[in-house]
């Protein structure tokens, strides 16, 4: 076989290896999903058991965040430079002492070091599955799996939920990171052993020993070897993972960067404080858990229902029409009364829209980078945005100890989706190119401003 091998994944039926794969970067995002999500499961039994006040904990919630911001930035680069394998592998060691370590924490300080480094792993470890959820696909599936890869998250949630529940039934927060850090533990063999390291990379930067490794994921995806690595032009072999930064991609970079960034203020406002507020309207620990599952029970059911629009519709307008409805329902949860069943439902349907637009981002990101950036263009955007989802618990937080309700604060935080709306309508992107077509071109990176 003599094809380029990135041309025949794209266009044969997914093997079992390409869905095994994929199916672990719904696993590995959902496993990120609990480990963000600990932190506030945590958060009641932090602030009685160390005795601080709102302002302190939202600077708490923040500390992994910013971790994720620094890691998906850093660690997505490393994963287009290394490859995408060893990025993941690294990065769940980090994740796995962190999560550890937190439970030995004595106080805010320590805490905050140790989901620091928890968010690093993270951050490196959402820049690279994205890249692998789009490369282990065929071009038909590839929006479904990046979709689907996304919806992790809010699984990591409503799984990671339902465990807490009975967790805290018995046991003091503490018990949270031991068991996120045991789960996290067992993902390390399992990419070892089913995510090989990425064709489309390894076609692109062509490292020693390239053509074997190719071969061998090849015959594993039930395709026959390929006799020689496909000829790389000169100028593609030069491109660097600058070039999110180049004139051709420049406007696209920044505009999904600002747009994830506003709408994960929103996003992350619910996730980072609905327990707490659950709490504060007189229910125990456990229900406030119950309430957040239903909030990711949502989301869930968002990722997947954007995912499967986007097999027919553009994801750019199915996302900004989300984002809207995520500021409506945000400021509607603000206003729901003190009754579990309402806040469920609000909760619920509050997140399925967050979370639809998250996953929306997610494939648009996958679309608008190609192979030799996508995996910094992804950690770089992500990265941006964890600055938002950095100042959403903190901005909340300071505006509760102003002495703001919670209708005026969930109104405030509900603009952030709404600036993210008309951020992303802005965007424009390219008519669909093959990863092969970037690869072998010899013109420019094309000129962002290009209608699709």
């Amino acid at each position: 076989m003599s094809t380029d091998p990135r041309a025949t994944i794209s266009a044969a039926p997914m093997s079992a290896l390409q869905i095994s794969a994929v199916a672990i970067t719904i696993g590995l995002n959902a496993l990120d999903g609990f480990d963000v999500l600990s932190i506030a499961f945590a958060s009641p039994g932090i602030a009685a058991d160390w005795h601080i006040d709102r302002a302190a904990l939202g600077i708490v919630l923040s500390m992994e965040l910013i971790g994720m911001a620094i890691g998906s930035i850093l660690l997505g680069g490393v994963a287009d430079k290394i490859g995408r394998r060893p990025t993941i592998l690294g990065c769940l060691l980090l994740m796995t002492g962190g999560m550890f370590m937190a439970t030995a924490a004595k106080g805010v300080v320590d805490l905050s070091l140790w989901r620091v480094l928890t968010g690093l792993g993270i951050g490196g470890v959402l820049a690279s599955i994205n890249a692998v959820s789009a490369e282990f696909s065929n071009a038909r599936r590839k929006n479904l799996s990046v979709s689907l890869m996304s919806i992790g998250y809010p699984i990591g949630g409503v799984l990671g939920g339902l465990v807490v529940q009975h967790l805290l039934k018995g046991l003091d927060w503490r018990s949270i990171f031991y068991f996120g850090s045991a789960v996290t533990a067992i993902f390390i063999p399992l990419v070892f052993v089913f995510v090989p390291e990425s064709v489309h990379w390894l076609t692109q930067k062509q490292p020693p020993g390239a053509l074997d490794k190719i071969n061998v994921a090849m015959r594993r995806m039930g395709h026959g070897a390929i006799e020689a690595l496909p000829a790389i032009s000169t100028d593609a072999r030069k491109r660097s993972i600058a070039d999110i930064f180049a004139p051709g991609l420049l406007a696209t970079t920044m505009i999904v960067a600002l747009a994830y960034f506003f709408h994960i203020m929103t996003f992350y406002f619910v996730l980072k404080w609905v327990p707490k507020i659950v709490v504060d309207m007189g229910f125990a620990a456990s229900s406030a858990a119950g309430v957040l599952v239903w909030a990711n029970v949502g989301g869930a059911c968002g990722g997947a229902v954007l995912g499967l629009l986007g097999m027919r519709f553009g994801m750019k307008p199915l996302t900004i029409g989300v984002m809207l409805l995520s500021a409506v329902m945000v400021v509607v949860l603000g206003r729901t009364p003190p009754d579990l069943e309402r806040l469920s439902l609000i909760c619920a349907c509050a997140g399925f829209c967050t979370n639809a637009a998250i996953v929306g981002m997610y494939a648009l990101f996958a679309q608008a980078f190609p192979t030799h950036v996508r995996a910094f263009g992804t950690g770089f955007a992500i990265g941006v945005g964890r600055g938002g989802s950095v100042l959403a618990p903190i901005v909340a937080g300071f505006l509760f100890k102003a002495g703001y309700g919670l209708p005026m604060v969930a109104t405030t935080m509900s603009f952030g989706a709404l600036v993210a709306a008309g951020v992303l309508s802005m965007l424009k992107l390219q008519p669909d190119r093959t990863d092969v077509d970037w690869a072998t071109t010899r013109t420019e990176l094309p000129d962002a401003s290009a209608a699709s």
